[in-house]
């Protein structure tokens, strides 16, 4: 993967860990209750920790961290 596809590859898995924590925090406040609405709020937290995996493996360890809380910081 060159350097271009890199840099698009990671926007797009940050902009997938913006999307996913929105989600999470709609259902957080949201009109759902109970256990669907913890099971949704799971999944979208799980997505979330494979999406990190994901960006660790394109920037390292240490930057994907970085990444992820600017990425959380625009949600």
């Amino acid at each position: 993967m060159d350097e271009m596809e890199s840099k698009s590859e990671v926007a797009r898995v940050m902009r997938q860990i913006e999307l996913e924590y929105q989600a999470a925090q709609l259902g957080l406040y949201g009109l759902a209750y109970g256990t669907a609405k913890h099971e949704f709020i799971t999944n979208k937290m799980e997505q979330m920790g494979k999406l990190h995996e994901k960006l660790q493996t394109l920037v390292g360890p240490e930057q994907a961290v970085q990444l992820l809380a600017q990425s959380l910081e625009n949600a």
